[in-house]
């Protein structure tokens, strides 16, 4: 299968080398695939988005209301960001990215999905740690600097590999009822979490989930995969909190 490879970029970042390569595969087609690169790890391409997309649509279905506050956590390449723009009650989108470079190739519109983000008032660029912003007091800095004693509708995750698979080992410390309890704390009460992993459904995972969340479903996303000739499959772990606001 032949192919035409271009870097776009190559930056260091406190998380190793991370590189933005475009990629065209004749026999898939003339439009260019997209992809990041940390180090030598595949993190993510424009061919496998999917999941990404359900990320938003699934977690944003959960939801109720209107004039919706929502954050992402991992900007990637954009997809889960645009799909969350679609929802017409959607009030403010803010993006947390831990990396400059990512959030710049977007600001700079060398990905596609740039744009479009940048183009809609509704979205926020975020550079900061999601997990500290996360497990920080409601009270201070929380998931975005603006209002931070508002609560969000919905916290759309998509990070790290899978809740046992991170980008940055320090992460595992965010995976456990504790921290989970102080980012739900972030959410009004019937907020939604929302979290993409490239594994099968755990259900270790939906029972930790459980001992935060009202409600926890976990929906596999299939998708084919042309270099492996066959299905694939992600998962989207969907969590509402009590609609019954608990005193503090």
């Amino acid at each position: 299968m032949p192919l035409m490879l271009e870097e776009i970029d190559s930056q260091p970042s406190h998380l190793g080398e991370i590189s933005l390569r475009k990629r065209i595969i004749p026999a898939l087609g003339q439009e260019p695939i997209y992809e990041v690169r940390l180090g030598e790890e595949f993190l993510m391409s424009s061919m496998f988005v999917d999941a990404e997309i359900a990320l938003a649509d699934l977690g944003l279905a959960a939801t109720t209301g209107e004039n919706l506050q929502v954050v992402v956590g991992g900007l990637g390449l954009g997809y889960t960001a645009v799909a969350a723009l679609k929802e017409t009650r959607l009030k403010n989108l803010w993006v947390i990215d831990a990396l400059e470079t990512v959030i710049q190739w977007h600001r700079d519109e060398k990905v596609p999905l740039g744009a479009p983000l940048n183009a809609d008032p509704r979205c926020q660029f975020i550079l900061g740690d999601f997990f500290a912003r996360a497990t920080a007091d409601v009270t201070a800095t929380g998931l975005y600097p603006e209002q931070p004693t508002d609560l969000l509708d919905a916290i759309l995750l998509d990070i790290d590999h899978s809740p046992t698979a991170y980008l940055n080992k320090s992460n595992a410390d965010f995976y456990n009822t504790n921290n989970l309890a102080l980012m739900a704390a972030q959410l009004k009460p019937s907020g939604v979490f929302a979290m993409w992993s490239q594994d099968l459904p755990s259900e270790s995972f939906s029972t930790l989930l459980r001992t935060v969340f009202n409600k926890v479903d976990a929906h596999i996303v299939s998708f084919y995969n042309p270099f492996q000739n066959k299905e694939a499959t992600n998962s989207i772990y969907v969590c509402v909190k009590s609609s019954e606001a608990t005193a503090e």
